[in-house]
């Protein structure tokens, strides 16, 4: 039976914990930010190269053998050669089988259908379509009213029911990047906007459910296997698509798949996805109110392109929204 003194110990214990837990999470989904900040940077890349149906098929073929790959884990149990007790000659040692992942739960694959559709097919088709007659500095302020598209669909499908202050301010920040998008492309939408606005749809759904996935199997598992979902369709299209549209390799084009495929299709998801487990999809999401702006700085950096002194005044009402957003009850 514990003591009354031992039970007032443990309690500043379990919320330091759970103040670690909300911090490392908030950590992974910033750099899931950062990853996801510089894909229309590097989609620009890609296009100088590939057509936009051969960038999104091969896009989407290579990260899904990158996340094949990591779904066949290699296993550590027992011990290798030489140990005691070691294999019999012609059988392979435990230490060297191959663990694979068990399959997800036969309820959890409409789910991940959802995230296929909008993170790894969608989303990336979408963009790459806008991108052709859109800067990536407009393309990624249109696409910062993710975050409040994210929230909408958390409400509806997770039933989660974020204060007055959290909405109040994660509209003003899509208030914000919506002026800064109409101040750059002269207050008239364009076909580019209609893409992004599509997209803005299909990407905040697979958010969504990637994010109510990701508490209940790692994070990495489900984009992993979203991607692996779309392999039977990404290998023929990739194969189609590179047989009609033209293709030049630069150091650009090569560098730009390679980090759509590993760091945005991948890599970045599997953080992203981690951090909206640790502290909810809401407040993940309006983390993303940050993604226009440090693409706005890649796209500079990268490409270039040229800002209207708009940029800074957008990023700081954008800083500030996000600094509200994470301190307000979800």
């Amino acid at each position: 039976m514990r003591t009354q003194s031992s039970a007032t110990a443990e309690a500043p214990i379990a919320v330091t914990g759970r103040r670690e837990r909300v911090g490392f999470g908030t950590l992974q989904a910033a750099l899931g930010v950062i990853a996801f900040s510089l894909t229309f940077p590097a989609t620009a890349w890609g296009l100088e190269g590939f057509g936009p149906w051969s960038l999104v098929a091969v896009r989407s073929m290579l990260a899904g053998l990158i996340a094949g790959g990591c779904l066949l884990a290699v296993g550590a149990r027992g011990g290798g050669p030489g140990a005691a007790g070691g294999s019999s000659p012609g059988r392979v040692p435990a230490r060297w089988r191959v663990r694979r992942v068990p399959l997800p739960a036969r309820r959890h694959w409409p789910g991940l259908a959802v995230v296929a559709i909008g993170v790894v097919l969608g989303f990336p088709l979408l963009t790459t379509l806008a991108l052709q007659t859109s800067t990536t500095a407009h393309a990624a302020v249109v696409v910062g009213l993710l975050p409040l598209t994210t929230a909408a669909f958390s409400a509806l499908r997770v039933g989660s029911r974020p204060s007055r202050t959290f909405w109040a301010a994660a509209s003003a920040g899509a208030v914000a990047v919506l002026a800064f998008t109409l101040r750059q492309s002269g207050g008239a939408l364009t076909t580019a906007d209609l893409y992004l606005f599509a997209a803005l749809v299909v990407c905040a759904a697979g958010y969504t459910e990637g994010g109510r996935l990701a508490g209940v199997m790692p994070g990495w598992q489900v984009i992993g296997w979203a991607l692996v979902l779309c392999l039977p369709l990404a290998v023929p299209a990739a194969a189609l698509a590179l047989a009609v549209e033209p293709v030049r390799l630069t150091a650009h084009s090569v560098a730009g798949v390679l980090w759509v495929a590993a760091g945005s299709q991948f890599l970045g998801l599997v953080v992203w996805y981690r951090g909206m487990a640790a502290i909810g999809i809401p407040r993940a999401s309006q983390l993303q109110l940050a993604q226009p702006l440090l693409t706005l700085v890649w796209s500079v950096l990268l490409l270039g392109e040229h800002l209207t002194a708009a940029a800074p005044l957008t990023a700081a009402a954008v800083l500030v929204c996000i600094a509200v957003t994470q301190r307000a009850r979800a």
